[in-house]
């Protein structure tokens, strides 16, 4: 059967993980041990979007089979595909939008977020940060250094104080996300197509909570991980993850 031409697509990917794979393993197991002292102080691990299609990322972690159960969505519509695209796109660059929604969650002091944004430098993302970073909230950052450093620092779209995502994360990871994110180039066509930055930030999200289970296993805890409500049995044992979190995570 012959091969797509996808104009180096799938070898592009493959290069993109490979890098994340090789480069930032470390990070990922230091935000791991960060991961897994929440669970060890019962504590929820926060996930926050800066807004567009990095909050799918939220959704991916979310409840999901395989996934840790202790995570809590931070949510917000408004930021999300889910909203009407041009809507998203005015509250994402909006200052102060980001703030009310961290002061809404109410984290505190050694608590712990995830925050995802590929460009890392909108204020919906960067009030978002310096709001939990003035509470003592831990922070770990998936984003791209490329356009956190080859974005000019007066482009319209950076928040007012110039200041990127990673300048409030105790841990970085990068995903090498491109700037303009699209990187195949089709002959007659004068735009990208072929966006990689959620594929690339789906595959951290799991790294993440693969390497959080090992570490709790290491520290010999339980770490609390959904079954699929979807096989025979799922929903019997996920029952008790139910029970604890209700009421504690505001999307159950």
């Amino acid at each position: 059967m012959e091969k797509l031409n996808d104009y180096g697509y799938f070898e592009f990917i493959l290069k993109n993980l490979r890098e994340i794979n090789e480069k930032q393993a470390d990070n990922i197991r230091k935000a791991a041990e960060i991961m897994a002292d929440a669970i060890a102080q019962d504590r929820l691990i926060n996930v926050y979007a800066g807004g567009g299609h990095t909050t799918l990322c939220v959704g991916e972690m979310f409840f999901r089979a395989g996934g840790l159960a202790n995570i809590n969505p931070i949510m917000e519509t408004g930021l999300s595909v889910f909203n009407q695209a041009k809507k998203y796109l005015e509250l994402e660059r909006t200052v102060n939008y980001g703030r009310s929604i961290m002061k809404y969650y109410h984290l505190q002091k050694g608590d712990v977020l995830i925050i995802f944004h590929n460009i890392g430098i909108n204020p919906a993302t960067i009030d978002a940060a310096k709001e939990a970073y003035d509470n003592g909230v831990r922070i770990i950052a998936v984003s791209s250094g490329k356009w956190q450093s080859e974005i000019p620092a007066d482009h319209f779209i950076r928040h007012p104080s110039g200041k990127n995502l990673f300048d409030f994360a105790e841990i970085c990871i990068d995903d090498y996300n491109p700037v303009g994110d699209a990187v195949v180039n089709v002959p007659g066509l004068d735009a990208a197509v072929g966006p990689v930055s959620n594929i690339a930030d789906f595959y951290i999200a799991h790294e993440l909570e693969i390497a959080t289970v090992q570490e709790c296993l290491r520290r010999g805890l339980t770490p609390p991980v959904w079954n699929s409500a979807n096989v025979p049995g799922g929903d019997e044992k996920n029952r008790a993850y139910l029970e604890k979190y209700d009421g504690r995570i505001k999307m159950l």
